[in-house]
C-alpha cells in the first residue's frame, strides 16, 4: 500500500507540468498522497501552493495538517521556546492556529492562558503573533512586560534589538523622503518608528519638524514640547543630552513663529503675539522673532514697541537687512509725524532723518523733515530738503507751495541747475548708491539669503506692506 501512495506522488508531480490547467486538483491529489504516507511537511507544502490559486478554499485542510505535524521538538523549532505551562494539547493547538493565520483566534487563547498564568515566554510568543499582525504598539508592550518578568529573557531581547534596527530603519528612509520632498511620506514613515521604539529621543523632534512643515502646529507643539521633557539632562548623558534639548528648543521657537504667522495672515494679532512671546521665551537669540513681533506691534499701532523689538533686531540680525532697514525708517517716520502734529517739530525732524538714514530713497521723508525744519526756522536746512525732494519726486503736488515759501520767485529749473542743487544731485545720487550696494545681497559681504521658508520669514518679516508716505498702509502680502 505505502510503495502505491510512493507511485501516486511521482505520477500525480509530473502530472502537475504536463497538465496545467489542472494544477489545482493536482496538487490537492498530491498533498492527499503526502498525508497517506504521513509527510506532513509535503503535504503542507503541496496545500499551500492550491491555496494560493484558490485563497481560503483549504484553511480546514491545512489546520488538519499543521495539527498532526507538529510534536513538541517541532514546535519547540517552531516558536523559539517552549511553552512550560501549557500541555501539549494547548501548545499545539496554539501552534496550528498560527502556522494556519489564524492569528486572531490565536490571540484570544492567548490571552485567556496569560491571565491564568503569565510568563515571559507566553509574552515573547504573543508578541510575536502581535508581530504577524502588525500591531508593533502591542508587539513592544509585550516584550517589555516579558522583560519584566525575565530581564534575561534572550528571544525579548532579540525582539527588541530587532525592533529598535526597524525604527532606525524606518527614521533613515522617513528622512530620504523629508529631503526630497514627500513630507507625508515621511510622517508614516517616523510614525512607524516610534511606535517600534518611542523612546529614541531624536524621533519628536523629527516628527515635531514634519508637523511644522505640514503646518500642523498644535502636533508640533505637543512632540517637540514631550521631547524637551524627555531631554532632561542625566549625569552621564548631560552633553548629548543639552545638544538635543537645543535643536528641539530651536524647533519648537520656529514652530511658534510659524503657527504665529498664520495667526497674523488671518487678523489675530493678539494670539500672534502670544505665540511670538513663546517663541522669544524658547531662543532669544533669534533676531527674526523680534523683528516679527515688532511686525505685530506695528499692526496694533503700539509704535513705541514695535521701535523696540526693531532695534533688538537689528543689534542681532545684519545691520543692512533690507526688510529691517525698511521697518526701522517706517517707524521713524510714522513717530516724526506723531511728533509733527504734536508741534514738537525738532523731535520730528530728528525722528525724519533717522527714517532718511535708513531710507534714503523715500520722497515723503525729505518732504516732511523740510517741514519741520522751516517750523524751527532752519531755513537752510529746509531748502536743501526741498531740493531733494525736486530731485527725487518733481511732480509732488506739495512742492509749488513749498517753493513760494523757501525759493520765492524762483522755478523748480533754477534751483536744480544752481551751484547748490547740482551739488546735492551728486552728494544723493552718492548716498543712493551706496545704500542700494550696502542692501543687495550680491554686493556685500554678508551672509547669502537664507534659503529654508521659515528662515526666509524671520529675516523678511510678516509680510508688512510698508507705502514711502507717512500714511502707513498695512497689506498682508506673501507671509514673512
Amino acid at each position: 500500500e505505502k510503495f502505491q501512495y510512493e507511485k501516486a506522488v511521482l505520477c500525480f508531480s509530473k502530472a502537475i507540468y504536463l497538465q496545467p490547467e489542472q494544477v489545482l486538483r493536482l496538487y490537492v491529489s498530491l498533498g492527499e498522497a503526502y498525508i497517506q504516507l504521513c509527510d506532513f511537511q509535503s503535504a503542507a507544502d503541496s496545500y499551500n501552493r492550491a491555496s494560493f490559486l484558490d485563497p481560503g478554499a483549504f484553511d480546514a485542510r491545512l489546520s488538519f495538517i499543521y495539527y498532526m505535524q507538529v510534536k513538541p521538538p517541532a514546535l519547540v523549532s517552531a516558536a523559539g521556546f517552549v511553552f512550560s505551562v501549557l500541555g501539549v494539547v494547548s501548545r499545539s493547538s496554539l501552534a496550528c492556529l498560527t502556522a494556519a493565520g489564524q492569528h486572531g483566534d490565536c490571540l484570544k487563547e492567548l490571552d485567556r492562558v496569560i491571565s491564568e498564568g503569565p510568563s515571559a515566554e507566553l509574552y515573547v510568543f504573543r508578541a510575536r503573533v502581535h508581530k504577524a499582525m502588525n500591531q508593533t504598539a502591542c508587539c513592544l508592550r509585550d516584550v517589555r512586560s516579558a522583560l519584566e518578568l525575565d530581564p534575561e529573557c534572550r528571544e525579548a531581547r532579540a525582539m527588541q534589538q530587532h525592533l529598535m534596527e526597524a525604527s532606525e530603519d524606518n527614521r533613515q528612509q522617513a528622512v530620504i523622503r523629508m529631503l526630497s520632498g514627500h513630507l507625508q511620506e515621511a510622517l508614516c514613515l517616523i510614525n512607524v518608528a516610534l511606535e517600534s521604539n518611542p523612546e529614541n529621543g531624536h524621533l519628536s523632534p523629527s516628527r515635531g519638524t514634519l508637523y511644522r512643515r505640514l503646518k500642523e502646529f498644535i502636533s508640533a507643539i505637543e512632540d517637540l514640547v514631550q521631547a524637551a521633557e524627555l531631554c532632561e539632562p542625566k549625569e552621564e548623558e548631560r552633553k548629548e543630552s543639552s545638544s538635543v534639548l537645543k535643536e528641539v528648543q530651536l524647533q519648537l521657537a520656529l514652530t511658534f513663529n510659524d503657527f504665529a504667522v498664520q495667526c497674523f495672515s488671518r487678523g489675530l494679532y493678539d494670539e500672534a503675539l502670544l505665540l511670538l512671546n513663546k517663541a522669544i521665551k524658547e531662543d532669544r537669540n533669534l533676531g527674526g522673532l523680534y523683528l516679527n513681533r515688532g511686525d505685530c506691534f506695528f499692526r496694533q499701532a503700539d509704535w513705541c514697541y514695535a521701535l523696540l523689538d526693531y532695534q533688538q533686531a537689528e543689534e542681532m540680525l545684519s545691520p543692512n537687512e533690507p526688510a529691517l532697514r525698511l521697518r526701522l525708517a517706517v517707524i521713524h517716520s510714522t513717530l516724526g509725524s506723531f511728533c509733527f502734529h504734536d508741534w514738537y517739530f525738532q523731535d520730528a525732524a530728528d525722528m525724519f532723518s533717522l527714517a532718511i538714514m535708513y531710507n534714503p530713497t523715500a520722497s515723503p521723508y525729505y518732504e516732511y523733515r523740510s517741514k519741520a525744519l522751516r517750523r524751527i526756522q532752519n531755513l537752510k536746512g529746509a531748502r536743501e530738503d526741498l531740493i531733494r525732494l525736486l530731485i527725487l519726486d518733481p511732480d509732488n503736488e506739495e512742492i509749488p507751495p513749498m517753493m513760494m515759501n523757501l525759493f520765492p520767485g524762483s522755478t523748480a529749473a533754477q534751483v536744480l541747475s544752481s551751484t547748490k542743487g547740482q551739488l546735492l544731485r551728486d552728494e544723493l545720487t552718492e548716498t543712493i548708491r551706496v545704500w542700494e550696494s550696502s542692501s543687495d545681497p550680491e554686493k556685500r559681504l554678508a551672509a547669502p539669503p537664507p534659503t529654508d521658508e521659515t528662515s526666509k520669514r524671520l529675516t523678511c518679516g510678516l509680510g508688512i506692506n510698508y507705502s514711502d508716505d507717512l500714511s502707513i498702509i498695512l497689506m498682508p502680502n506673501c507671509l514673512f
